[in-house]
């Protein structure tokens, strides 16, 4: 008897109920196989549920096991103990820094999570010179990166709004932040890296040096290879910024002003534009680390149920610079068509300025009225 299409449509439900619900269990030599691996580092069978989660908290795959490498010689005998399992072999490796993926791309079902974080103590070597760069490890993060090169005046070209990401983490994606129009993203300031690939074979590439397992590398979300160490290059730094914040209601403004200012030659260091519905009170949310051009027509200002749009913007300076920073701060302002009442400015150092969304994330915590995963992502969206 031919089956009906009910029935079909019970099979698929139960497919799909099941693909869902299904927990990956490892075959029972698995954990004894990884422990006769010859690492200086070790693996974790049992206390894995960190490894279970990431930013976007959609997904939960426990791992079998987690490995915290001493060393990239950990990484990749790891990575070759499962290449030589064959194709066959369902066993997965997750590279994981801080674990800010949103969909489970730092976890692997019933497989490996590398917590690169474990191999920072490496060290990094900062090159100053005409050409300065620093090697930093894949599970360096970027704030630790910042402060050991401001130790030599100087700093990465490009970021992230959020610091405290891993290096290998950040070049797997992209890396964006306000810097991008001038120096492009994270990737596009990276001369050479080092790279385990999916064989367990350690390879250092660059441009001119396996040039496409360098350029698959870098943005490829972790699917050629696991970035453990990276040569990014640096510029002198600054000592302090000129932070602004201006509010537009006309989105045909604010998109042109923005076009304006990434395409001119001579602009701000940094420009990013973001979308504020229905904030109640946000000039006033502002004034905790901002000084307002004009405080009584800015309290007169009415935010409810408005859609605004906001510019954010920074010119950086060194003290003796500060006259010179005004005036060009001053003419890029008068070519922008905000809302009078809408500009906000402070000066920071530069540090405090890269370091803003941590802080803000800090202030939230101290309240203890939400959890850390909201924080970081209330702190990125609303930049209040």
């Amino acid at each position: 008897m031919r089956p009906s299409l009910l029935q079909y449509l019970k099979l698929l439900l139960l497919l799909a109920l099941g693909g869902v619900t299904t927990m990956h269990v490892p075959k029972p030599d698995v954990p004894s196989s990884l422990e006769a691996l010859p690492v200086d580092g070790h693996f974790s069978f049992h206390d894995v549920s960190d490894a279970a989660w990431d930013f976007g908290n959609m997904s939960s795959f426990p791992p079998v096991a987690v490995l915290h490498p001493s060393s990239v010689a950990d990484i990749a005998t790891t990575v070759r103990h499962v290449f030589l399992m064959g194709e066959h072999s369902t066993l997965t490796v997750a590279a994981r820094g801080h674990g800010h993926s949103l969909y489970g791309q730092s976890q692997a079902a019933g497989g490996i999570v590398i917590r690169m974080e474990s191999v920072q103590s490496n060290g990094m070597r900062v090159h100053p010179g005409a050409s300065p760069y620093v090697d930093a490890s894949g599970g360096e993060l970027w704030i630790d990166v910042l402060h050991e090169t401001l130790k030599y005046g100087l700093a990465p070209k490009s970021w992230t709004d959020y610091l405290h990401l891993t290096v290998g983490g950040t070049l797997s994606n992209a890396g964006v932040s306000g810097q991008t129009f001038r120096h492009g993203p994270q990737i596009s300031n990276v001369n050479e890296m080092e790279i385990v690939t999916g064989r367990g074979d350690i390879v250092t590439c660059s441009p001119e040096q396996n040039s496409d397992l360098f350029h698959a590398a870098l943005g490829g979300l972790g699917q050629f290879g696991i970035i453990t160490r990276a040569r990014i290059a640096l510029e002198p730094a600054p000592k302090m910024v000129r932070w602004i914040r201006v509010l537009y209601l006309d989105f045909a403004s604010f998109a042109t002003d923005q076009e304006m200012l990434i395409s001119a030659e001579k602009t701000f260091d940094y420009i990013e534009g973001f979308v504020i519905i229905n904030r109640t009170g946000i000039l006033n949310n502002w004034r905790s680390s901002f000084d307002a051009q004009d405080p009584k027509r800015a309290n007169q200002f009415e935010s409810d149920e408005k859609v605004l749009f906001c510019l954010e913007m920074t010119k950086n300076f060194n003290p003796d610079e500060a006259d010179n920073m005004e005036q060009e701060v001053n003419t890029l302002l008068s070519q922008l068509r905000y809302l009078p009442l809408s500009l906000f400015h402070t000066d920071v150092t530069y540090i405090e300025f890269l370091d803003r969304v941590h802080s803000s994330e800090m202030k939230l915590r101290a309240k203890g009225s939400v959890s850390s995963e909201y924080m970081i992502s209330n702190v990125v969206s609303s930049f209040d």
